[in-house]
């Protein structure tokens, strides 16, 4: 039986033994706690463009301390690529699953996490590997339309959520998360060709590799 919520009868001798402030404080300690180790249900809504959508992702990534997951389109976003080579490097183990399109698109972080042996994988066993995802510990879940490209934190109309203290739900994007990386296969930089849209790195960027 999860230990949170107290049941009436758990919080009344809980009551009894501490007196009422005693517990209401033991309450507050639990559900803190519980809030760190995502066993409290919790749903963080974010939007872009120019919201909070990338400082809530770096957040969770800065807590990871044994796996993160990720299933993206495109990557293009410095400080979440930053984010994910210093999990790595901290000994956090990090699986990435991308698009083929990645292989190919000039402005893909795609060399940056193969530099620092992040070892991504690519998913072409389908047109498009939209999915956008990252499982965190096993314990959160972010997804949404929010792609990891500086397009969609500055420019797009985006939404992302943050799911934790639903372990129902980790599972079944966990199982689905392998069910696609047993078709993966390791990523290749390829001839880069014209970004497709979310590709597209900023202005000044784009002058400089010109």
């Amino acid at each position: 039986m999860p230990w949170w919520p107290l049941d009436p009868m758990t919080l009344m001798w809980i009551q009894v033994a501490t007196g009422f402030t005693g517990a209401m404080t033991l309450i507050h300690v639990f559900k803190v706690l519980g809030k760190k180790l995502g066993t409290v249900p919790s749903l963080g809504v974010h939007f872009s463009p120019k919201g909070t959508c990338q400082e809530a992702l770096l957040k969770e990534l800065a807590g990871a301390h044994k796996e993160i997951l990720v299933q993206a389109y495109s990557f293009t976003s410095d400080p979440v690529t930053k984010a994910l080579v210093e999990a790595k490097q901290r000994g956090v183990h990090v699986v990435l699953l991308l698009d083929r399109s990645n292989e190919v698109e000039r402005y893909s972080d795609l060399h940056v996490f193969m530099e620092n042996k992040l070892d991504p994988l690519i998913d072409a066993e389908h047109p498009i590997a939209h999915n956008k995802i990252m499982l965190i510990d096993q314990q959160t879940i972010v997804t949404g339309s929010y792609n990891f490209t500086h397009q969609a934190e500055n420019e797009n109309a985006e939404n992302m959520l943050v799911i934790k203290g639903h372990p129902e739900l980790v599972t079944l994007y966990r199982e689905n998360f392998m069910k696609h990386k047993a078709h993966c296969r390791p990523a290749q930089i390829k001839e880069p060709k014209e970004f497709r849209g979310e590709a597209k790195k900023p202005e000044a960027e784009v002058r400089k590799a010109a």
